[in-house]
């Protein structure tokens, strides 16, 4: 981690006298994700499938985010972004059980993360390119209840993240459209998060709409408690920039 995080901060160096926008601007986002879960918890030892014995779904999603360009140069700009998964479901550990829970189960799985980047760009005509550093605070809950109530099991990862940002989009002059694609990442220790995704791009006056894919994996662990999933599905955006 710490190598990665020198690599990409040393670059961020020599690209800031270089890269700054001409005028400020700000922007807003609000985002529908259509997400589908897979992978695995470990408790103690115990290992459950989150998708095939617990059967979780999606409930909600909640996803915004809000960034800030300006011209000074050498500072960074700012971009904030949330985003919350809730997902649930009945399922079945069978007699082995997972964590001294057995049977019929009915399971609950909340993450939540806050990412601050502080970026570059280091293209700004219509081609587009952004580098910089990314500090997520994760948390992620998973409880499962035994049916009958008699025994609950909680599997907790909590911890702030450093992850390299890259952005990349495509401008079609004079037609409002645009194609690209952005990502965090960081792999350390045996643990690993990547968060990627790619879309279609319309803007029209103050407007853009946003539609595309987003795949999220986390492979981390804490203590005793393991989260390995991948949460991947289709979104929708619609925002304003300034």
């Amino acid at each position: 981690m710490r190598k990665l995080v020198l690599a990409v901060g040393g670059s961020l160096i020599l690209v800031a006298p270089l890269s700054q926008a001409e005028v400020v601007g700000l922007g807003a986002s609000v985002s529908y994700w259509d997400s589908d879960l897979s992978g695995k918890a470990t408790t103690n030892n115990d290992v459950v499938d989150v998708e095939n014995e617990l059967n979780l779904d999606s409930d909600s999603n909640a996803n915004a985010s809000l960034y800030l360009e300006h011209p000074v140069p050498v500072l960074p700009n700012i971009r904030l972004n949330y985003t919350l998964v809730e997902q649930s479901g009945r399922g079945d550990v069978g007699l082995a059980g997972f964590d001294g829970v057995t049977g019929d189960v009915q399971s609950d799985l909340d993450l939540e993360q806050l990412d601050l980047t502080l970026y570059y760009e280091v293209l700004d005509n219509w081609v587009n390119l952004d580098l910089g550093l990314t500090a997520r605070d994760l948390a992620g809950d998973l409880i499962v209840r035994q049916a009958n109530g008699l025994a609950t099991s909680e599997t907790s990862i909590d911890g702030v993240i450093p992850m390299g940002y890259l952005a990349a989009r495509f401008d079609l002059p004079l037609t409002g459209v645009s194609v690209g694609a952005e990502g965090n990442f960081i792999s350390f220790d045996g643990d690993s998060l990547h968060d990627f995704n790619a879309y279609g791009q319309y803007e029209i006056s103050l407007i853009q709409f946003r539609a595309g894919y987003r795949q999220m994996s986390i492979d981390y662990e804490d203590d005793n408690d393991r989260l390995d999933v991948e949460i991947g599905g289709p979104f929708v955006s619609a925002g304003v920039s300034f």
